[in-house]
């Protein structure tokens, strides 16, 4: 069964093109993933610090390893002084 996901994150002021830099290199790594249909990054238009993903996993199980990935925990790591928060992540169901 495929999971869609949608997760939004922030930069601190000043911090979106270091952020942005970290999201690109996350994307790089992720979309090469077996379980990875879809993994977009998008950047609000009303404001630079905030990032959105849209994504699709082709399986729980698939986004359970995309979750455990090297990449995805250096990502963690080095993005951890210039977030304004965490992610929020909202699993949905596709309905149109």
């Amino acid at each position: 069964m495929i999971v869609y996901l949608t997760a939004v994150v922030k930069s601190k002021p000043g911090k979106s093109e270091l952020l942005k830099s970290l999201l690109f290199e996350l994307v790089s790594h992720s979309i090469k993933e077996n379980a990875c249909l879809q993994y977009e990054l998008h950047q609000s238009s009303d404001d630079e610090n905030v990032f959105i993903f849209h994504e699709e996993w082709a399986s729980t199980e698939g986004l359970a390893l995309h979750n455990s990935q090297p990449h995805l925990k250096a990502f963690v790591e080095k993005s951890a002084g210039i977030l304004d928060g965490g992610f929020n992540i909202y699993k949905t169901n596709k309905i149109s």
